[in-house]
């Protein structure tokens, strides 16, 4: 049996889809959206708002390149984490812009 991640699952739960313990794409918007909500002191994500969609674009550019790299050159788990920031930074965006999962699920 793999060892538990920090979230509390495993690498075998991860690899068939369980989602115990795992948060989700709406799990987190939900995150992002109460802490523009709150804006707890020394967030990240505070910051990354109040720097505006231009510097949360570059942000996103950066990750994607490194998605990239990631899996150009390095192994899947590193290539994982970096799509897992690119996802975060994407959601942080969609905050930024006032856009719900529902306004990205349409034109999937």
């Amino acid at each position: 049996m793999s060892a538990p991640r920090p979230d509390g699952t495993s690498a075998a739960s991860a690899e068939t889809g369980s989602l115990v313990g795992v948060k989700t794409f709406d799990d987190l918007f939900q995150e992002l959206t109460e802490k523009a909500r709150t804006r707890p002191e020394g967030s990240g994500t505070v910051a990354e708002l109040d720097a505006g969609v231009h510097q949360i674009g570059k942000k996103i550019v950066e990750e994607a390149a490194e998605v990239w790299m990631a899996a150009e050159y390095e192994g899947d788990e590193r290539t994982s984490e970096e799509i897992s920031q690119l996802v975060y930074h994407l959601q942080v965006l969609m905050v930024a812009k006032g856009l719900s999962p529902a306004d990205i699920w349409r034109h999937l």
